[in-house]
Order: C-alpha cells, then structure tokens, then sequence
C-alpha cells in the first residue's frame, strides 16, 4: 500500500499544478475567448471564476475521498463507523453548497443584469433573419442591406480549396463604430434563428413577430465573425455574420457616403420607370443576378433539382403565367425555400432575372419586363 501512497500523490500534484496553471492557460483555443467589449470581458471573468470555483470544490472532494479510501482501508485495520441521521453533517452539506451558490449568484447577476441594460444607445440597428441571410437597418440614417455569405460556390463543392474564412464571409459586413453603444433590435421575416458574435458576448434569438434587444461598445476597431447559431433549415451553415468595427469617424464617412449612394439609387429606379431597357441589357443583367442568386437552387440551366428546386425551363408558369412570375420573384411561395427577393435586388435587377427566366434555356416567351411592370406589380395594379 505504500506503493499505493506513493502513486497518489504525484496525481494530487498533478492535478494542484492544473488548478494554478488555469488562469494562465485560459487563452487556448479550447477555451471561451475573452472578447473585445466591456461585457464579453465580464463573461469571461464569470466564466473562468466559475471554472475556478468548481475545480477546487472537484479538487476537495475527491481529495478527500481519495484520502478516505487510503488510509481508512482494511488491511490497515480500520473498521467502518456505525451512525445514523446526523444533524450536523446535514446542516454542513445544505448551508456550504447553498453558500458556493450564492457567492456563484452575485457575479453572475450583475453580468446578467448589465448585458440586458440596451438602454441610451448611440446608434440602434435593426437585425433581421431570414433563410439565410441577415437584412440590417440602421435607424434614422435611411441606410439599409442585406448582407449574404460570400464563400465561393467551388469551394463548397470541394473543387478548389477552402479559405481560412471558409463559410464565415459575407458580400457585405455590418459596419459599426467603436466606442458608441449599439443597440441591436433583433427579429426574424420567416423561421427562428440566433444572432452570435461571440467577440461581443451577443447572441439573441431572432424570432418571427418578436423583437429581442442586445447591445455591444467595442473597443478594438478590426472584423470580427459569427454565424446563426440556431438550427434554422437545410442551409443554416450557410448564414455567417461579419462586423467591420471602425474608428468614429471613419464609421461617420461611410454611413455618409452609403447615405448618399442609396438615395442616389433611389432616385435612379424612378427615372427607370419612365424608360424601357433594350432585350440585349435586360438579357445580359438578367444572366448575372440569375448566377449569383438563383443558381444555386435552379441550377444554372434552370433545370432545377427534382424533388427540391422546380425547373425553370419549360415551366408552366415561366411560358405562360407573366404576373405569377414576377409575384413569386417579389414576394416568394410561403412554406418553400423559394424567398423574397424585393428588398434583395434592385429594380431593373429584377425586370432583368424574370426577363432572362422567361427567354432562356429554350423558352423564349419574347416577354420583356420593364422596372415599370414591377413596380406596377409592388402597387398591386
């Protein structure tokens, strides 16, 4: 048994050397990451506080557990204790863990209680969900995008290599100051999903009909990513977030020049309307938005995918139903992967992909659609 004695106690060492080794080994890759906000710094401190707490109470107890069976064994001659219902030691087992819990209670209350306090924002945006991409509004700016995943096709399909990014790019990043308070009004067009930037300790549930409140102040200018993190269909994977965090006053000229730029697109749709665009720009148009969001689904030559994605080529509808196509590219088919694409693209994109839809791959209706038809079409005439 000595030798018993002897192989314990490099294992109490062992397991004492782990315990002090915590707090400088905290920044592993198999560990929370402290983040770049006030708050997300509080998380981690209660995270590894907490992580703290129970490795002494798991050191304790199987300290003296280990210690119990040692020197309490019966080659040594120790003879088991008859007792029954003791109060001290039922008095000692509920008053200290009912102790541990509130000295684990007070930390975690104040956190808790600061990361909801989304009150006397500088600036407040509106997040909202949908398969599968994020729509953000900045209020009072007149400023609003979507912002979709960005990660090539081929390397989804394996073909060419995989970026240090892969599945965590977006066409366009949310772009926010550092050093302001932003609140986030968090909700959702269709199904449930989960905003989660974990360099900001934010992560709420975007939920259709409701809004949910976060807030973030960051520190460090610099992109940081996250993803949806609720299980929200087929193609949840493909649903990253990216945050480009910029000084004031660059943030300033870029909410101005995107300011500019978007009024300036607005007033370039109406004059569209007044215009008709020739077969060959509307076809030419139409072939690039169909690559980049309709491919991927209807497959380039509109052949679709059997039991998932109809065809295009050839369709009833396409050939033969002009308004119920242009309303299912603006408003969607309720129930389906098929999504709304209104706010997605721009006037003429959309006179353009419903023109090409219905004189490619063989189908030449000979139907041209002009902006003024979808907008006659928002209208409802």
């Amino acid at each position: 048994m000595k030798r018993l004695g002897v192989r314990v106690k490099p294992i109490l060492l062992l397991l004492l050397s782990l315990l002090v080794c915590l707090p400088t080994r905290a920044q592993t890759r198999l560990n929370m990451t402290e983040g770049v906000t006030e708050i997300s710094q509080q998380v981690y401190g209660l995270h590894m506080t907490i992580l703290i707490i129970c490795a002494v109470i798991g050191l304790v107890v199987f300290g003296v557990m280990f210690w119990a069976i040692i020197h309490h064994r019966k080659s040594k001659g120790a003879k088991a204790a008859q007792f029954h219902e003791s109060t001290k030691v039922e008095i000692l087992w509920t008053i200290i863990p009912f102790l541990i819990l509130v000295a684990m209670a007070i930390p975690a209350t104040k956190t808790l209680v600061a990361m909801e306090d989304a009150s006397e924002p500088d600036l407040t945006v509106q997040v909202t969900g949908s398969q599968w991409k994020w729509h953000y509004r900045y209020f009072d700016e007149d400023v609003e995008f979507f912002s979709l995943l960005a990660t090539m096709p081929q390397q989804i399909a394996g073909t060419v290599t995989k970026g240090d990014n892969y599945l965590l790019e977006v066409d366009y990043p949310l772009v926010l100051p550092t050093d302001r308070k932003v609140r986030f009004l968090i909700t959702s067009d269709d199904v449930i999903h989960s905003w989660w930037v974990p360099a900001f300790a934010v992560k709420k549930d975007a939920v259709p009909g409701f809004i949910n409140e976060a807030w973030t102040r960051i520190n460090e200018p610099g992109l940081y990513r996250g993803q949806c993190a609720e299980l929200c269909g087929k193609d949840h994977g493909f649903m990253p977030i990216v945050v480009d965090a910029r000084s004031p006053e660059e943030f300033d000229g870029w909410l101005a020049q995107v300011r500019a730029e978007q009024a300036e697109a607005r007033a370039a749709e109406q004059e569209l309307l007044a215009m008709n665009m020739s077969r060959e720009e509307l076809m030419t148009l139409g072939e690039q938005v169909y690559q980049k969001a309709c491919a991927a689904c209807h497959q380039a030559n509109g052949e679709g995918i059997p039991g998932a994605f109809p065809a295009l080529t050839g369709s009833d509808m396409v050939l033969n139903d002009r308004a119920g196509h242009i309303n299912i590219v603006l408003y969607g088919k309720a129930g389906t992967a098929m999504q709304s694409f209104d706010k997605q693209l721009a006037l003429k994109e959309l006179a353009a992909v419903i023109t090409y839809e219905r004189n490619a791959w063989g189908n030449d209706t000979g139907d041209l659609v002009q902006p003024k038809d979808i907008h006659q079409a928002r209208q409802g005439q």
